[in-house]
């Protein structure tokens, strides 16, 4: 059987999503909850943490739980990175974008294969929908590849940020690597997502022909507010299709 708590959470969310409990709507008090489940309000807490942390509620000091909009989900999509914004349930996408250059150390010498301090481009990009941060990704490059006003211009920046990447000549070979952790400090603030809360962490790594590291990206996006969509192409060996 399920912790008391988790069964307490999943009714909750359950009239969130089917409308019962409309978006903005204040929850009944933390007390007359937990008189509602018999439970006590250490118990009530953790329900209510769990929907916290999915982005359900919302707690605001001095006044109460609230009900969130059920979440809307993005799509990024492996390989060249980028967003679907055509299955993001149409939620309107914006990013904000910061770059700057940085000197490589730790285990940004180890993914672009450079010595500690080379010059790195970076941008730091957070992608919106609506007010709720869905993702943050941070590219970087040595700086003499990256390309000429992706750091100074507007334009250049955002559409970069829009596809993950720096928009350099197109890659020889990319390799993904995805697995879910908790988000570490910066990145719980970053997205507003409870620390307890698994994010989807991607490291996408980016060689030329000659097997030099051209660009590496750290995605990272709120477990419950994106999917990871890979395609995968078989190629066929012509010699094997000649009668």
């Amino acid at each position: 059987m399920p912790p008391r708590h988790h069964a307490i959470a999943t009714d909750i969310r359950h009239q969130i999503t089917n409308g019962h409990i409309k978006p903005g709507e204040r929850l009944p008090s933390e007390t007359a909850l937990a008189n509602r489940y018999r439970v006590s309000t250490v118990t009530l807490r953790r329900a209510l943490a769990v929907l916290q942390g999915e982005g359900l509620v919302e707690k605001i000091h001095g006044k109460g739980n609230f009900a969130r909009r059920p979440l809307r989900k993005i799509v990024y999509i492996g390989g060249w990175g980028t967003l679907d914004p055509w299955t993001a349930a149409e939620a309107a996408l914006r990013v904000t974008v910061r770059s700057t250059t940085v000197q490589a150390h730790g285990h940004l010498t180890a993914l672009l294969k450079v010595p500690t301090g080379s010059p790195l481009a970076e941008l730091r990009c957070v992608t919106y929908a609506g007010d709720s941060p869905h993702g943050l990704a941070r590219i970087y490059t040595p700086r003499d590849l990256a390309p000429v006003g992706v750091l100074d211009d507007e334009s250049s920046r955002r559409e970069a940020a829009r596809r993950f990447g720096l928009l350099g000549l197109p890659p020889a070979a990319v390799q993904e690597t995805a697995c879910a952790r908790p988000p570490t400090p910066d990145e719980a603030s970053t997205l507003r997502t409870h620390s307890s809360a698994p994010v989807l962490a991607i490291t996408r790594v980016a060689t030329d022909s000659t097997g030099r590291v051209v660009e590496a990206a750290l995605l990272v996006f709120p477990g419950d507010k994106v999917d990871a969509v890979f395609t995968t192409h078989h190629v066929t060996d012509e010699r094997q299709t000649q009668p």
